[in-house]
């Protein structure tokens, strides 16, 4: 949305918490290995499952803190 003077009216720093559900499956260190399991899933399978709940909270959280009053 832009405003009359042609500035961008959606513009949050709360968007910027979207930028962790981007980031932390690029982070190998964390799932880099087979052990723990869970009910017999190695950590890798289980932990991808977790990023997506993680990124729907993130992106929750962030539709609630920014969207306006109607």
């Amino acid at each position: 949305m832009t405003t009359p003077n042609g500035e961008r009216s959606d513009h949050s720093p709360w968007n910027r918490l979207l930028i962790v559900p981007i980031v932390l499956p690029l982070l190998p260190f964390l799932f880099n290995a087979d052990e723990p399991r869970l009910l017999g899933f190695p950590l890798f399978y289980w932990l991808q499952l977790a990023f997506i709940a993680v990124g729907v909270a993130t992106t929750t959280v962030v539709y609630r803190m920014t969207k306006r009053g109607r």
